[in-house]
């Protein structure tokens, strides 16, 4: 996996470092397991801070219908959880990368049921943490106690609505990151920054780890509005994936549609850059 091995053990928390961090996602595997080698190193290229790959699940519960047409897509062309630790080792770049996918994948990995398996091998692949949308905090405990044990990140998703007791689990076993829900409802690209995530954020405001906002961002102006509201960092996944399924549909060659990715990357990059720039100073006593 290039240099990515040899990471920091920190090394999320340095993707956060100083500046508003770009998360892309793309499933890996669509369209097929060679060009998404492709794609994936066209976003660290663009400026990726952090990837986040997604094992394709048969029923991602969380996904709106982009990124659900690129699972089928990645399943399709023969993507298993084996190919995927594959796939991690032939990547060449040098940032941090985290798995997102379903429980179920991860709990029936290996010679027996349970995470363990699945968290040592993507140790050993160099895998940084992990995104599990179906698996709620208060029954995570097994999961964390390997994550702890192999030195590897979870990440909690937190929903406009998510309060009281159960945001205060998640918050006590998430390390990381936290992926802030910008709005309910599925995954999907939208033409509007959601009036809900200023609210997300200063409901997180009192944990000190870095907070990453997803769901609907589609272009460098939303990445700015979300930065500026004081976003660590902003996820980035069905405008990507749009770009690979058009590429795909309308047969172009895979060396222009890594150049979009790339292009739409640097887009996003900038717009986390600038948003990072219009953040009022602290104020001192």
């Amino acid at each position: 996996m290039g240099d990515t091995s040899e990471a920091e053990p920190d090394a999320i928390a340095t993707a956060f470092e100083d500046e508003s961090a770009f998360v892309p996602y793309l499933a890996v595997g669509d369209p097929t397991y060679e060009e998404s080698l492709e794609y994936v190193e066209a976003l660290a290229h663009g400026g990726a801070d952090l990837i986040e790959l997604g094992l394709p699940f048969s029923e991602p519960m969380a996904e709106g219908p982009t990124i659900q047409q690129a699972v089928t897509r990645a399943l399709e062309s023969g993507m298993t959880p084996e190919r995927f630790f594959e796939f991690v080792e032939d990547l060449e770049v040098d940032v941090p990368l985290v798995c997102m996918t379903y429980y179920n994948l991860i709990y029936q990995y290996g010679p027996s049921e349970g995470p363990q398996s699945f968290v040592e091998r993507a140790a050993d692949v160099g895998l940084e943490g992990f995104v599990v949308p179906d698996l709620p905090a208060e029954e995570a405990g097994p999961l964390r106690e390997a994550c702890d044990e192999f030195g590897l990140d979870l990440v909690f998703i937190v929903a406009p609505t998510t309060r009281g007791d159960r945001l205060e689990e998640m918050m006590d076993r998430v390390s990381g990151y936290v992926y802030v829900q910008a709005r309910l409802g599925a995954t999907g690209a939208r033409d509007d920054v959601s009036d809900q995530t200023e609210g997300s954020l200063d409901r997180l405001a009192g944990w000190e780890i870095p907070k990453a906002v997803g769901f609907g961002i589609k272009n460098g102006e939303h990445a700015e509005r979300i930065s500026a509201a004081g976003a660590d960092g902003i996820i980035v996944g069905s405008a990507l994936v749009d770009i690979v399924a058009e590429g795909h549909e309308e047969d172009r060659p895979v060396e222009e549609t890594a150049e979009r990715l790339e292009a739409k990357a640097r887009e996003l990059k900038d717009g986390a850059l600038d948003g990072t720039e219009r953040l009022p100073e602290p104020e001192h006593p």
